[in-house]
């Protein structure tokens, strides 16, 4: 892991010409891949809670005060997800629209959609505890949009589109966060080691099932650095305002096992191209060294009443005024999200994950 956090700096410059290659270059716009398809939490979740019965919402001030027109769509950034910054690198519209916004028509679902919903976890009491979509919930909407597609489409444009997408997962921080370790739901039943397992495996049936309906090339996120979230290091007891390391080691050891899984299915799923994106490792590198990413805090979230440790989603709705001035110069939002300009480096972590040769072969 140290060497790794030592090269993340290189990494980081191939990263970012992947993106701006991509954003700036003919190719992005070839159609190579004709949609992205994105399941998750509230790194992923670009609208869908805003309709439903739950309080884990983002559709208010300051979310979305760097968004196209100062929106607060329901995306917990102050701007966009890195899904979106993904979509727009692959030449496709630059938002990721989410599956039951009613304005959305399947024709508009057709180049990209999100079924993610924030609080939700890979495993589906987690969601219940916000009341958000729980994951098994979200591949049935995806079930649900590849027959939408195919009346719309036609069964030949349904099957390109379902076959050649880039899906991404971005989910099983709030497992850990508001389910096991913070809360410990089931953690009077499992222990760590039981519920890392019952949870790779709920990633491994989720990618099965996906992979089942038509996906090919899907990539997984693994877990950031949960210990270093400006909300747990408000709640260290041990070092307050220090990153908690118990966290961060149970994040290590699950991204490991997620890790192995996903190379195991790369090579079992019958044509598949399945994609670890370490965002553990570049987040701690942003964390670590800041100064080296262009940010100047990565303790505190740009939002808060002064704090900026303990603020996030329902837990606050602040007015503009008590945000900071450049969300850019902080690597968190939030007290638990990633900026808008860290997510746009954590889509150049995507990209660089799954390449666009691996993605042409599916068209």
């Amino acid at each position: 892991m140290s060497s790794l956090r030592h090269a993340m700096p290189v990494v980081l410059v191939l990263v970012h010409a992947v993106l701006a290659l991509a954003l700036q270059g003919p190719a992005a716009g070839s159609g190579e891949v004709p949609a992205v398809i994105v399941f998750g939490d509230s790194t992923a979740d670009t609208g869908n809670n805003n309709f439903i019965q739950t309080v884990a919402r983002g559709n208010y001030a300051p979310y979305g005060r760097d968004y196209a027109g100062g929106v607060a769509t329901g995306r917990f950034s102050n701007g966009r997800l890195p899904a979106d910054f993904v979509s727009e690198a692959l030449g496709l519209p630059p938002s990721v629209p989410a599956y039951l916004d009613p304005a959305h028509t399947v024709h508009h679902l057709a180049s990209g959609v999100s079924f993610a919903s924030a609080g939700s976890g890979l495993d589906n009491i987690t969601a219940q505890i916000p009341s958000a979509m729980t994951l098994s919930e979200q591949i049935d909407h995806f079930r649900q949009y590849t027959e939408r597609l195919r009346r719309a489409k036609g069964e030949a444009a349904a099957r390109r589109i379902i076959a050649g997408a880039l899906y991404i997962f971005s989910i099983g921080a709030s497992d850990f966060l508001q389910n096991y370790l913070v809360f410990p739901v089931r953690g009077y039943s499992f222990t760590p080691a039981e519920y890392e397992a019952y949870l790779v495996g709920a990633a491994e049936a989720a990618v099965r099932a996906v992979h089942g309906l038509g996906a090919r090339a899907v990539t997984f996120a693994g877990l950031p650095p949960l210990g270093c979230l400006p909300l747990e290091r408000a709640v260290n007891l041990r070092i307050p305002g220090d990153c908690n390391s118990a966290y961060n080691m149970a994040a290590v050891s699950f991204n490991r096992r997620l890790e192995g899984m996903i190379g195991r299915l790369g090579r079992e799923l019958p044509g598949a191209r399945v994609a670890y994106v370490d965002q553990y490792g570049l987040l701690s590198a942003m964390i670590a060294r800041p100064w080296e990413y262009g940010f100047e805090n990565s303790a505190q979230g740009c939002c808060g009443s002064g704090t900026g440790y303990v603020e996030t989603g329902a837990l606050w709705s602040l007015k503009s005024a008590l945000a900071c001035d450049d969300a850019g110069k902080y690597v968190f939002f939030d007290a638990v999200h990633p900026s808008e300009r860290a997510y746009r480096m954590i889509a150049g972590a995507i990209l660089n994950a799954t390449s666009h040769s691996r993605l042409h072969r599916f068209n």
